[in-house]
């Protein structure tokens, strides 16, 4: 079902963008003027724990096997003040998901839980990643918690292979990796991955900053360490202004005020 214009819950806490020391590093700013990615660490402005405790209760993904997930539209309005749109499915058009899974369809997921969105450090990231790519009010933004389970070597794309996501900006945070080998994310120049620009395993807390309509990305397989131990490993996904004419198709018709990209 499609939600009203005014169907968005309203977050109640409000906090400077910027506290007593600069969100991102001067290294990060550089970076993304000067290239297409950046990488830090964020432990020290959030309660990675606690982050991880909304791990327990992700209910599985009905279209990737093996794939627990949770996501929200999200938006600053005119005020800065964080809403979450309700009710707007996920969608990627076959140019940018090679997966017969999830291309050219619809997805819905559950939304990522209210007391997870009302921390003020989780709406603090949200708005420091939005300032840092210049994300204005009225501007989509979706967040993703998702990740794999399992004890034999797994596909963490399930199929998507090397890819962009259809949007400008985003970045990529690793919540947890547990009895993992594997799982590093490379950045490439084009998309059958024969010029490749960089590969970083991400630590929990490490967060990828990627603009996505400039390189393309992967993940490797992952194996667990101890076979007989079930491994996991756990990110959020950030991205806005999209490129992808099917995701900002139902965007339009969802939340008919958003702002959406023209390219």
């Amino acid at each position: 079902m499609k939600s009203s214009n005014t169907a968005y819950l309203r977050l109640p806490f409000e906090f400077p963008i910027n506290g007593s020391i600069p969100y991102w590093e001067p290294s990060v700013t550089h970076d993304l003027s000067q290239g297409a990615w950046s990488k830090t660490n964020i432990e020290e402005h959030i309660d990675l724990a606690q982050w991880q405790s909304y791990l327990s209760d992700l209910p599985r993904d009905p279209y990737v096997d093996t794939r627990w997930k949770r996501m929200s539209w999200l938006f600053l309005d005119d005020s800065n003040t964080l809403q979450v749109l309700h009710e707007c499915p996920m969608a990627q058009g076959g140019q940018y998901n090679d997966a017969a899974t999830m291309a050219d369809k619809l997805r819905y997921y559950p939304p990522l839980q209210k007391e997870f969105l009302q921390r003020k450090d989780v709406q603090e990231f949200v708005k420091n990643w939005a300032s840092l790519w210049n994300i204005g009010p009225q501007e989509p933004i979706l967040m993703q918690i998702n990740g794999i389970r399992g004890q034999q070597a797994l596909d963490p794309l399930q199929g998507q292979g090397i890819h962009q996501d259809g949007s400008q900006f985003l970045s990529i945070l690793v919540l947890n990796r547990n009895n993992v080998v594997g799982g590093s994310n490379a950045l490439y120049k084009d998309k059958a991955g024969e010029h490749t620009i960089t590969e970083v395993t991400l630590e929990p807390g490490e967060i990828l900053h990627v603009r996505d309509n400039e390189v393309f990305h992967n993940v490797s397989q992952i194996h667990p360490i101890n076979n007989d131990t079930p491994f996991e490993r756990f990110i959020i996904i950030i991205n806005s202004r999209f490129n992808d004419k099917f995701q900002n198709k139902i965007l339009q018709e969802y939340y008919p005020k958003a702002i959406l990209s023209n390219h």
